[in-house]
């Protein structure tokens, strides 16, 4: 006789219930990239104090006089602002990508070979994971998210030697 269970991988995520490993593993990958986050935060800042600026010298009352190239400057500055902001993000995010490949692929695949090592241990030959499948119903009784979960972190508890690997 066949064993069917759902699982929901999105509950994964969770903060509070969910597998610890993927917070410790986003906490990590969202320190590794604060720098970045900042910097790129302080460029949009600095481009919508231009682009206030440049909105004030435009919408100056008439017969004020105005330096058209002191507001020439501070538009092309802002057209080369936005295209670095344009570039540093792209290039961050590239970044991001590729280092959350690295750190997600590793813990992806431990969880996949528990979640084997689960369904084989408790006679289940099917796993529908609900949070990609659509699901008409499914029964309370076979969802093995939160025993999944709950062992997963028993076996695998956080640890700060796997908090602490340096990038490469």
């Amino acid at each position: 006789m066949s064993k069917m269970a759902v699982i929901y991988t999105d509950l994964f995520l969770d903060q509070k219930s969910g597998i610890a490993k993927f917070n410790t593993v986003v906490t990590k990958l969202n320190g590794e990239f604060a720098t970045a986050k900042n910097e790129l935060t302080q460029m949009q800042n600095r481009g919508t104090a231009l682009e206030t600026e440049i909105g004030k010298l435009r919408d100056a009352p008439e017969g004020t006089p105005i330096d058209q190239k002191s507001l020439q400057a501070k538009i092309d500055q802002l057209e080369q602002l936005k295209k670095d902001i344009q570039r540093k993000g792209e290039d961050a995010q590239a970044s991001y990508n590729r280092r959350r490949q690295e750190l997600f692929t590793p813990l992806q695949e431990e969880i996949g070979r528990a979640l084997e090592a689960f369904a084989k241990a408790r006679g289940i030959n099917v796993i529908i994971d609900a949070a990609q499948v659509p699901l008409l119903f499914a029964d309370e009784k076979i969802d093995i998210t939160r025993a999944f979960i709950a062992e997963f972190n028993s076996k695998n508890p956080v640890t700060a030697a796997s908090t602490t690997t340096p990038p490469e």
